[in-house]
Protein backbone atom coordinates (compact mmCIF):
# COMPACT_ATOMS: atom_id res chain seq x y z
CA UNK A 1 0.00 0.00 0.00
CA UNK A 2 2.76 2.31 1.15
CA UNK A 3 4.82 1.58 -2.76
CA UNK A 4 1.11 2.94 -4.46
CA UNK A 5 1.24 6.11 -2.74
CA UNK A 6 4.83 6.65 -3.26
CA UNK A 7 4.49 6.16 -6.89
CA UNK A 8 1.19 8.05 -6.76
CA UNK A 9 3.13 11.00 -5.50
CA UNK A 10 5.93 10.70 -7.78
CA UNK A 11 3.23 10.21 -10.60
CA UNK A 12 1.80 13.98 -9.42
CA UNK A 13 5.34 15.80 -9.16
CA UNK A 14 6.31 14.35 -12.52
CA UNK A 15 3.10 15.71 -13.93
CA UNK A 16 3.53 19.18 -11.99
CA UNK A 17 6.94 19.59 -13.33
CA UNK A 18 5.99 18.58 -17.05
CA UNK A 19 3.20 20.90 -16.69
CA UNK A 20 5.55 23.93 -15.47
CA UNK A 21 8.33 23.24 -18.35
CA UNK A 22 5.34 23.39 -20.98
CA UNK A 23 3.98 26.47 -19.46
CA UNK A 24 7.65 28.18 -19.70
CA UNK A 25 8.04 26.75 -22.96
CA UNK A 26 4.91 28.49 -24.16
CA UNK A 27 5.36 31.62 -22.41
CA UNK A 28 9.15 31.90 -24.32
CA UNK A 29 7.36 30.70 -27.34
CA UNK A 30 4.59 33.35 -26.68
CA UNK A 31 6.92 36.58 -25.95
CA UNK A 32 9.12 35.27 -29.15
CA UNK A 33 5.66 35.08 -31.42
CA UNK A 34 4.29 38.58 -30.34
CA UNK A 35 7.48 40.30 -29.66
CA UNK A 36 9.79 41.31 -32.89
CA UNK A 37 12.74 41.58 -30.02
CA UNK A 38 12.52 38.68 -28.60
CA UNK A 39 14.08 35.60 -30.05
CA UNK A 40 14.31 31.89 -29.06
CA UNK A 41 16.86 29.41 -30.86
CA UNK A 42 16.24 25.95 -31.59
CA UNK A 43 19.29 25.00 -30.11
CA UNK A 44 18.82 26.76 -27.60
CA UNK A 45 15.06 26.38 -26.78
CA UNK A 46 15.64 22.82 -24.20
CA UNK A 47 18.47 24.93 -22.32
CA UNK A 48 16.57 27.94 -22.24
CA UNK A 49 13.35 26.63 -20.64
CA UNK A 50 15.00 24.52 -18.21
CA UNK A 51 17.12 27.57 -16.67
CA UNK A 52 14.18 29.39 -17.03
CA UNK A 53 12.50 27.09 -14.89
CA UNK A 54 14.33 26.41 -12.33
CA UNK A 55 15.05 29.83 -11.86
CA UNK A 56 11.50 30.61 -11.88
CA UNK A 57 10.51 28.18 -9.07
CA UNK A 58 13.30 29.00 -7.02
CA UNK A 59 12.55 32.94 -7.20
CA UNK A 60 9.04 33.41 -6.95
CA UNK A 61 9.13 31.81 -3.30
CA UNK A 62 12.44 34.15 -2.44
CA UNK A 63 11.10 37.13 -4.04
CA UNK A 64 7.24 36.57 -1.63
CA UNK A 65 9.53 35.82 1.24
CA UNK A 66 11.35 39.50 0.84
CA UNK A 67 8.62 41.35 -0.24
CA UNK A 68 6.14 40.20 2.45
CA UNK A 69 9.35 41.20 4.84
CA UNK A 70 10.27 44.25 3.33
CA UNK A 71 8.27 45.68 0.97
CA UNK A 72 3.97 44.13 1.68
CA UNK A 73 2.90 46.64 -0.98
CA UNK A 74 4.93 44.69 -3.74
CA UNK A 75 3.82 41.19 -2.87
CA UNK A 76 0.83 41.64 -6.69
CA UNK A 77 4.04 42.13 -8.46
CA UNK A 78 6.12 39.08 -7.58
CA UNK A 79 5.01 36.74 -10.70
CA UNK A 80 6.35 39.90 -12.61
CA UNK A 81 9.13 40.23 -10.88
CA UNK A 82 9.99 36.95 -10.70
CA UNK A 83 9.57 36.01 -14.12
CA UNK A 84 12.12 39.40 -15.29
CA UNK A 85 14.86 37.94 -13.05
CA UNK A 86 14.28 34.12 -14.75
CA UNK A 87 14.45 36.13 -18.22
CA UNK A 88 17.08 37.77 -17.08
CA UNK A 89 18.86 34.97 -16.05
CA UNK A 90 18.34 32.71 -18.90
CA UNK A 91 19.32 35.54 -21.26
CA UNK A 92 22.76 35.63 -19.33
CA UNK A 93 22.91 31.81 -19.09
CA UNK A 94 21.63 30.58 -22.23
CA UNK A 95 22.36 31.25 -26.01
CA UNK A 96 18.68 30.30 -26.80
CA UNK A 97 17.02 33.18 -25.61
CA UNK A 98 17.83 37.07 -26.88
CA UNK A 99 15.85 40.43 -26.07
CA UNK A 100 16.71 43.28 -26.93
CA UNK A 101 15.80 47.15 -25.68
CA UNK A 102 13.91 48.02 -22.52
CA UNK A 103 10.33 47.98 -23.68
CA UNK A 104 10.72 44.80 -25.40
CA UNK A 105 12.03 43.31 -21.57
CA UNK A 106 9.06 44.80 -19.78
CA UNK A 107 6.77 43.57 -22.56
CA UNK A 108 8.32 40.23 -22.70
CA UNK A 109 8.13 39.51 -18.89
CA UNK A 110 4.35 40.89 -19.24
CA UNK A 111 3.57 38.37 -22.02
CA UNK A 112 5.72 35.40 -20.01
CA UNK A 113 3.85 35.78 -16.83
CA UNK A 114 0.99 35.77 -18.43
CA UNK A 115 0.87 32.89 -20.79
CA UNK A 116 2.63 30.95 -17.96
CA UNK A 117 0.14 31.87 -15.50
CA UNK A 118 -2.76 30.45 -18.16
CA UNK A 119 -0.80 27.53 -19.28
CA UNK A 120 -0.15 26.72 -15.80
CA UNK A 121 -3.35 26.92 -15.02
CA UNK A 122 -5.25 25.39 -18.25
CA UNK A 123 -2.96 22.53 -19.28
CA UNK A 124 -3.62 20.20 -15.75
CA UNK A 125 -7.55 20.90 -16.95
CA UNK A 126 -6.57 19.92 -20.69
CA UNK A 127 -4.42 17.27 -20.05
CA UNK A 128 -6.00 15.32 -16.83
CA UNK A 129 -9.61 15.66 -18.25
CA UNK A 130 -9.36 11.59 -19.21
CA UNK A 131 -8.39 10.84 -15.38
CA UNK A 132 -10.75 13.19 -14.21
CA UNK A 133 -14.32 11.91 -16.58
CA UNK A 134 -13.15 8.60 -15.17
CA UNK A 135 -12.63 9.37 -11.71
CA UNK A 136 -16.52 10.69 -11.97
CA UNK A 137 -17.87 7.79 -14.09
CA UNK A 138 -16.29 5.96 -11.39
CA UNK A 139 -14.48 3.89 -13.37
CA UNK A 140 -10.58 3.13 -13.77
CA UNK A 141 -7.99 1.73 -16.37
CA UNK A 142 -7.51 -2.08 -15.77
CA UNK A 143 -4.18 -2.69 -14.04
CA UNK A 144 -1.33 -3.77 -16.45
CA UNK A 145 -0.29 -7.14 -16.94
CA UNK A 146 3.15 -8.13 -15.38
Amino acid sequence: MRARVYVGLVVRLLIRTLIFLASAALGLLGAAAVLDGVTVTVSGFVVTVLVFAVAQSVLAPFVFRMSSRYAPAFLGGIGLVSTFVALLLARLLTEGLRISGTSTWVLATIVVWVVTALATFLLPLVLLREKRSRRRAGTTPAPAAD
